[in-house]
């Protein structure tokens, strides 16, 4: 019997899980990004923004409530919004790895990687 595949680790630039393939077997350790598209464009100055957002929107709410990425795109962005949703839920996806926070739908929580739709962030219980 063989040994089972290494445990799997989000991707450091938009917080996705990235399972270990095969291929990787000689050099899993030094696998960082779930793809070339991550790879290229890495964690920005704005993503580290969108982070600390969110843990400062998170502090000025009681424990037991949520936010949605939107409000700290809008903060961020302004009428430009928009353009940072995927970037502030990707924010979410890393902090969610790093334990800080929980991604919700419907009052559960779900797989920030498989998550589709409106989703909700909550400090991690």
């Amino acid at each position: 019997m063989g040994t089972a595949p290494p445990e799997s680790k989000p991707c450091l630039a938009c917080g996705r899980t990235i399972t270990w393939r095969k291929k990787w077997a000689r050099d899993w350790d030094q696998v960082r990004y779930c793809s070339d598209a991550c790879r290229r464009r890495k964690v920005t100055a704005v993503d580290l923004r969108l982070e600390e957002a969110i843990r400062a929107k998170l502090l000025q709410r009681s424990a037991a409530s949520t936010i949605c990425p939107s409000e700290v795109a809008k903060d961020l962005g302004g009428d430009d919004w928009r353009d940072l949703m995927e970037p502030a839920r990707a924010a979410a996806r890393r902090l969610v790895a790093a334990g800080e926070v929980e991604i919700t739908q419907g009052g559960s929580v779900v797989d920030p990687s498989t998550a589709k739709g409106p989703i909700r962030i909550r400090r991690a219980r």
